[in-house]
């Protein structure tokens, strides 16, 4: 067997890995900026609690994640059974990798923006101001471009950490070929099988390129960021 050929089921863990990535950080975005701006420029009575949350997924044993989702969103949970009513199964299905994915790189995918917006020059908001511009032009005009560094290294660490979920998602949406089977479950799937090291090998190997790839477009985002004279 050819150590560089992907195979169908392989290419197929790439595609649906991918795919669900990209959902997962593009749905994930808007409330991320939302949150990250929430928590960057406002205190209020339960904030140290909002904060706690957000950072659950990481510290959480992603099986016990996986199991909650399950009860939550499982075609008989306690929202799930609506959403089935109507036709919308999450539960072993490649939407509730999105959900997953969504949940475990939000925390990600909200600090570099909270940053970023900490970092923004409120004094220009102040000149802003003075010229009459509401806050919809200070937001859209001002902030959210100056912290689109933040924002990109946020995209770039939630998609990395989408692609590389395995214990919440196969606990909530299992191992179905062609449908949740992303690259580590593909991974985990053909380290059982007595002829699957190879392609388990060959997926371990594209896992560690796209890990290292995204670690140095994060190093040189931030890098550029540091070295702008506004940075």
């Amino acid at each position: 067997m050819n150590l560089f050929s992907l195979s169908p089921e392989e290419l197929s863990a790439l595609y649906l890995s991918a795919k669900v990535a990209l959902f997962a950080t593009a749905f994930s975005l808007p409330f991320a900026i939302g949150l990250a701006w929430v928590l960057a420029r406002y205190d209020f009575k339960f904030k140290v609690i909002v904060e706690a949350f957000l950072q659950l997924p990481i510290v959480l044993p992603p099986v016990v994640l996986g199991y909650l989702l399950l009860i939550l969103f499982g075609n008989q949970g306690f929202i799930g059974q609506y959403l089935s009513a109507i036709g919308f199964e999450l539960a072993f299905n490649w939407k509730g990798a999105v959900l997953t994915s969504m949940i475990v790189g939000f925390p990600l995918l909200v600090q570099p923006i909270r940053l970023a917006f900490q970092l923004s020059d409120r004094h220009l908001e102040e000149v802003a101001q003075t010229l009459g511009a509401s806050f919809r032009q200070i937001f859209f005009k001002i902030y959210l471009p100056l912290a689109y560094p933040g924002i990109l290294m946020g995209c770039i660490l939630g998609f990395s950490r989408s692609l590389g979920e395995f214990g919440a998602t196969i606990t909530f949406i299992g191992n179905i070929p062609d449908e949740t089977r992303t690259i580590p479950i593909a991974i985990y799937s053909f380290l059982q099988q007595p002829d699957g090291e190879i392609m388990a090998m060959r997926l371990v190997i594209l896992s560690l390129i796209l890990a290292f790839g995204a670690l140095i477009v994060n190093y040189l985002v931030l890098h550029k960021y540091k070295n702008e004279p506004n940075g």
